[in-house]
Formats: C-alpha cells, sequence, structure tokens
C-alpha cells in the first residue's frame, strides 16, 4: 500500500505489474529501478524523428505501449487493453491529474487505482524522495549501485551548485518563449526552481504573476524587463529554442543572450536523482562560467 499525495491510499492484494504512467514519471521510476512493470505511458514520450523525448529519460520507449503522446492525448481503449494494475503521475495542482483529460477522467480513473505525486510548491529534493518512496512500495530496491551512484551524483552537484552560487552571485532568469510571448518564471512555484534557490542560487522572482502564479506572460517588446545575466530557458520539445528565437530582435538584445549566457532549462525535471544530478551540474557549469552584464 502507499498513500499519495492526494492523502488517498491504495491498497492492492500484490506489487502492481502492469503500470501505466506519465512519460515523466514513468522515467523517473525507471532511474530507481522499475522497469518491467511499466507497460504504457502517456505524455511527450516520441520525437517526429522516432528518438525518445527527452522527458521520457532512459526508459527503452520500444517496449512500452504509448497511449497519448500530447497533452490531450490519452487513448481510453488502449489502456484498457492494457489490463492496468495501477496508474500513476504528477499533480501540478491540487487534485489533478497530469495528462489525463477532464472530459475522460472518471471512465480513466475506474480502470485501475491511481497515484499522484505533488510535482509543484514543494523542492525537487523533497518530491524525489516521495518517488524513491513509492518506487521502494513497487519493488524497487532504493540500496542498488545504479540508485546509490545517482544520488551520490545529485549531492555533489548539488554542494558544487551551492559554490557557485556563492562565490559567483550572478542573476539568473528562469524563462520560456512562445512565438507572441516570453514567460518569467517563478522559483516561489517550480519545484526545481525553490530547490535552486534553496541553494542559494539568486533567482528573479517576476513582480506580476498570471493566474496560476506559475510565470508573468511578457510581451516580446518588455523581454527585457528582468536585467538577468543567465537565461535558463525551457527546453520542451513545445517551446522555442535559441535557433527559434534568433529572429526576434527584442530577443537578440537581451544582455544575457548576447553573452551567450543561456543554459537549457527542463522545466519539467524528472524527479529521481538520476534525472535531476545533470540538471543541478550543467546550473553549476552556466553560473560558474558566467559574467556578469547588467
Amino acid at each position: 500500500s502507499f498513500t499519495d499525495d492526494r492523502k488517498q491510499k491504495v491498497s492492492l492484494k500484490t506489487v502492481p505489474q502492469r503500470i501505466v504512467a506519465f512519460t515523466g514519471t514513468a522515467a523517473a521510476l525507471h532511474d530507481f529501478g522499475i522497469d518491467d512493470q511499466i507497460v504504457g505511458v502517456f505524455g511527450p514520450t516520441k520525437l517526429k524523428n522516432g528518438k525518445p523525448d527527452p522527458q521520457a529519460g532512459d526508459l527503452d520507449i520500444s517496449k512500452v505501449t504509448i497511449i497519448g503522446n500530447a497533452y490531450g492525448q490519452f487513448n481510453v481503449e488502449k489502456y484498457a487493453g492494457l489490463a492496468p494494475d495501477l496508474l500513476v503521475t504528477n499533480m501540478y495542482e491540487p487534485g489533478a491529474l497530469w495528462f489525463v483529460p477532464e472530459e475522460s477522467k472518471d471512465k480513466i480513473t475506474k480502470l485501475a487505482k491511481s497515484v499522484a505525486i505533488t510535482s509543484s510548491r514543494t523542492p525537487m529534493v523533497k518530491i524525489i524522495e516521495r518517488y524513491a518512496e513509492l518506487a521502494e512500495s513497487l519493488g524497487a530496491d532504493l540500496k542498488a549501485k545504479k540508485v546509490t551512484d545517482a544520488k551520490a551524483r545529485f549531492e555533489k552537484a548539488a554542494a558544487r551548485l551551492r559554490k557557485a552560487a556563492k562565490s559567483n552571485p550572478v542573476k539568473v532568469l528562469a524563462c520560456s518563449g512562445s512565438p507572441d510571448l516570453f514567460y518569467a518564471s517563478n522559483p516561489g512555484i517550480n519545484a526545481d526552481l525553490m530547490y535552486f534557490k534553496s541553494l542559494g542560487v539568486d533567482l528573479i522572482v517576476p513582480d506580476k504573476l498570471d493566474k496560476g502564479g506559475y510565470f508573468e506572460s511578457l510581451s516580446w517588446e518588455n523581454a527585457d524587463k528582468y536585467k538577468a545575466d543567465v537565461l535558463l530557458l525551457d527546453n520542451r520539445t513545445a517551446t522555442l529554442q535559441p535557433k527559434d528565437l534568433a529572429a526576434k530582435p527584442a530577443w537578440a538584445k537581451l544582455p544575457a543572450v548576447k553573452a551567450d549566457q543561456i543554459a537549457p532549462w527542463s522545466s519539467e525535471p524528472r524527479f529521481s536523482y538520476a534525472g535531476a544530478a545533470p540538471l543541478v551540474e550543467g546550473l553549476a557549469k552556466a553560473i560558474e562560467d558566467a559574467k556578469k552584464v547588467n
């Protein structure tokens, strides 16, 4: 049995052998040693070129059934056909199952028990610990070398980031680009940013947040509102990347862009030590190498 972050206790007679999960969730569980039990995934899994989406992590996507590859896609018949014992996903808003469509949620949740893990408003390291607990309840060995090595790497990366933030206190803005808007993200709500801030990273806090509190939407002409030395740029497949943004004069004018001080930001991190360690290392390196440009 396992009590999830909705405070719902899920009990089954045997350890679930047929798990269907949100792609990033499946990838995190895989990092903790849950592998063959994952039979299906939903969420960004396969890119147009057939390669795994970054959110799939080290998951072998050829071994799982994809029941939806984008937001709003969830094939209920395919899901039922997998005869799932358990559905696992993230929960960014209380009670809302991430990537489970609201209109078919009742049908989906009747087919198998579900577990939801809080993914925002809580520092990333705490969420990773919850994933470890869940993986252990599903039969994972948290003392396995793969898991302990990943945890050691994560802890080493955290110490490096703390040192970098202290010795080079540059201002960092986590952001995301779309054709019409530039989003400045809030380190008070995003799990990874909350954690980076706790290690001393000087993350800019936007002052006019949109409803929901995750970010402030700025028109491109106001993209320079916040004076950042380093930009942490959302690298999800649905967002614009530096090569796409190059044509935008407002982007090209930003001091951090001119100085080439842009680091990729996995704004939906994989909540495992293996998934998070490279993100912490990447930010540490970006801060170590950065110069003040404002």
